[in-house]
């Protein structure tokens, strides 16, 4: 018998128990340590009880338990309440699609790394802001709003000295890239060294006033620096970017 059961599975079968499992499995670790594991446990026995009444043909038993079921969604959620308001934050909390997050990271991660080589090798100019806390809506609408896909040629695109948009910055928000030709403030402090543009006083200007990570590219040297909290790393290549990136991103976790 349960081998023909199991022959007869097919893949969307397989599918629709492994999303009933992860479901009941994210159930159990929410209300896990909290009252409503021992109203689960009540409810548990409520359906046994009602099962044995039905069997044993306890009419008057088995007529109110019956009736108890006919709504038992809406006692769930008065129950269940606080349980159900936390579960409904996680679904949106980061941590709950943590896989997913780290996969859209390393993704965008890799073509900032990329596009900024090749800037840097081109010897042209850029600035690419992650916004962090702060946010940064009055510097994304002064710029031309895109709500594109961070990809190496969209940026290579805008930063091209024959783009209307080159001179301002890039400003990635939610892993997306919000705004394109944006104006930063320039710092406040004279650079630690001659050598460094206006580029570089608005990456250091923005990071004085936010928790935004800057990435700069410098149309002078090639070299590739990152602003943040006002201060400046120079002279960064491909492993060392990817490297700070990934530090500096995790920590906004």
């Amino acid at each position: 018998m349960y081998a023909e059961i199991v022959a007869e599975l097919g893949w969307k079968d397989l599918v629709d128990i492994l999303c009933m499992a992860f479901v009941i499995y994210r159930i159990l670790i929410i209300i896990r340590g909290s009252r409503a594991t021992q109203m689960l446990v009540g409810l548990l026995i409520l359906m046994v009880v009602t099962f044995i009444a039905k069997w044993a043909e306890l009419r008057t038993v088995y007529w109110l338990l019956e009736n108890f079921w006919t709504i038992w969604v809406l006692a769930i959620i008065v129950l269940f309440q606080p349980e159900l308001r936390r579960a409904l934050a996680q679904v949106g909390h980061r941590r709950f699609f943590e896989a997913f997050h780290r996969m859209e990271k390393a993704t965008l991660i890799d073509e900032i790394v990329r596009a900024s080589v090749t800037l840097a090798g081109k010897r042209t100019g850029a600035l690419i802001v992650f916004e962090g806390e702060s946010r940064l809506e009055d510097y994304v609408q002064v710029g031309t709003v895109l709500d594109a896909a961070v990809s190496r040629e969209l940026l290579l695109s805008i930063f091209n000295p024959r783009s209307p948009l080159h001179d301002g910055a890039v400003i990635i928000k939610e892993g997306k890239i919000a705004s394109a030709g944006c104006f930063l403030p320039l710092a406040s402090e004279h650079l630690p060294s001659k050598d460094l543009g206006t580029r570089h006083r608005a990456g250091i200007g923005l990071t004085e006033e936010t928790d935004a990570i800057v990435i700069i590219v410098s149309e002078e040297t090639g070299s590739i620096s990152m602003a943040r909290e006002g201060t400046l790393i120079r002279d960064l290549d491909a492993i060392s970017l990817r490297r700070n990136l990934n530090a500096l991103l995790k920590e906004e976790n």
